[in-house]
């Protein structure tokens, strides 16, 4: 069996690689330039679509001086070197929306020139194989092409343009001439360092404003998830007291009553079960939200500092939050109507809530501004209104998430309520909530409601805003 050379497996290798290599390098170069892909160029922000005007005249202006250039210096006849100014003077209008074609063409039409003007060429003396006009033409069509394509795209047309060159020039050349090839490969270099350099900024411009964007969205969602765990946690320590007293009065009720039969001793028994198995799965989600920040301190602007298992406030509290703010450096006054009696835990402290985040915007939004907290006790609900007037000063820029309107809605939606934040007309802003509650048995004594007893007014059912937050 005979045995091929070492040195010889290694040569056969090493064109194997090398072929494969050539293959990827053509298909890259093929997959870049042989293409007819449309990469328009879009208008100007502040002058629209002068650019694209201006290059339509200065093609115009290639036309009638390459032309003129080839018939009178190169002694070309009129008709050819009439159809060879109109392909570069095409290719850069085509640049405009075809950058890859236009460079294809622009490139033809300078070999076809630079030979045509070769094959006429005696006595007298021509710039090759570059003409002025052709030369500006053509790098119109790089500077379109650096600003609308990839960088490889732009690297690999400036180097066959610069390949090109060098071929007319060095290796076919011409007598009789002046040579332009050095200054057309310079001036290509240039221009596609300049358009290279504007399509990383437009292109770092907005991947800017897409990321704030991205931000701003992330943001309002982290916070209406912050808020949705708060309101999760408030409405556990509201849900696990009723949880506690159902299971405390199912345990005691059979001792109330003379022998309770078993029947009843087994109901009584299940309910209290469901109870304990209510509390232990409201107590597990709990400590899933609790766990996140287990140390945290549930601090808010409004001056109301808690530790997170301590007791939620209600509108009992309220007197406690205002001198807060008025400490803070807000004047704020606060006053009720209507006939005050016992609401569901979830509704006070959903009332607090919002009077406590309408309070802190006007702290942050509106320096200077006096505010009023006005709670109006209806039948049917409690309504929230907290009105700040005309901010003094310029508001600083806030560094907050901005969102505060995003846990009010929460909150009211929750409770199946209505809330609206809208400015007013003397320069100030409004936040109004209203707070459904199931309307109770009227006592006998109650005074008789008049028969022709209005509705109620209809601003305490306002349409939802979608103003910003800020008053």
């Amino acid at each position: 069996m005979s045995r091929v050379d070492p040195v010889t497996r290694w040569g056969k290798r090493q064109v194997v690689r090398s072929r494969v290599r050539a293959g990827r390098v053509l298909r890259v170069l093929h997959d870049d330039l042989w293409t007819w892909r449309a990469d328009p160029l879009p208008p100007s922000v502040w002058l629209r679509w002068v650019p694209h005007g201006v290059v339509c005249l200065a093609a115009l202006g290639v036309l009638l001086g390459n032309a003129a250039q080839l018939n009178e210096h190169s002694k070309l006849d009129p008709g050819l070197a009439f159809l060879i100014a109109l392909g570069s003077a095409s290719a850069m209008v085509l640049a405009l929306w075809r950058p890859v074609p236009a460079w294809w063409l622009s490139t033809a039409a300078a070999v076809v020139g630079a030979f045509a003007v070769l094959m006429n060429a005696e006595d007298y003396k021509f710039t090759w194989p570059w003409t002025a006009a052709g030369l500006i033409a053509h790098m119109f069509v790089m500077l379109l092409l650096a600003l609308r394509v990839r960088t490889r795209v732009t690297v690999e047309a400036f180097a066959l343009s610069a390949l090109i060159t060098y071929v007319l020039e060095g290796l076919i050349g011409a007598q009789n001439y002046q040579p332009t090839g050095w200054l057309a490969v310079a001036l290509f270099a240039v221009v596609v360092l300049l358009g290279t350099a504007l399509r990383g900024r437009r292109e770092a411009r907005n991947e800017l404003a897409e990321q704030t964007t991205l931000t701003a969205e992330e943001r309002a969602r982290r916070t209406l998830l912050e808020e949705r765990g708060r309101i999760a946690r408030e409405l556990h320590d509201v849900v696990a007291h009723h949880m506690s007293v159902i299971s405390i009065q199912a345990q005691v009720a059979p001792l109330l009553v003379e022998n309770p039969s078993d029947e009843l001793k087994e109901n009584l028994a299940g309910i209290r079960q469901n109870a304990l198995e209510a509390l232990t799965e409201l107590r597990r989600v709990l400590g899933v939200l609790r766990a996140e920040h287990p140390d945290a301190l549930d601090a808010t602007e409004g001056g109301d500092t808690a530790a997170p298992h301590a007791p939620q406030p209600t509108l009992d509290r309220l007197d406690a939050l205002v001198e807060n703010i008025r400490a803070a450096g807000l004047a704020v006054t606060a006053d009720s109507s209507g006939l005050r009696r016992p609401l569901p835990p979830g509704v006070e402290l959903s009332a607090y809530r919002i009077v406590q985040e309408a309070l802190s915007n006007v702290l942050r939004h509106a320096p200077g501004a006096s505010a009023e907290v006005h709670l109006i006790h209806l039948p049917i609900g409690l309504r929230v209104v907290v009105t700040n007037t005309r901010p003094l000063h310029t508001p600083a820029p806030s560094q907050g998430a901005g969102h505060g309107l995003l846990g009010m809605r929460e909150r009211v939606a929750m409770l199946d309520g209505t809330l609206t934040a809208q400015s007013l007309p003397d320069g100030g802003y409004q936040v109004a909530a209203f707070l459904p509650v199931d309307a109770p048995d009227l006592p006998t004594d109650a005074p008789d409601m008049p028969a022709d007893d209005p509705d109620p007014p209809p601003d305490l059912f306002p349409a939802p805003s979608t103003e910003d937050d800020a008053p």
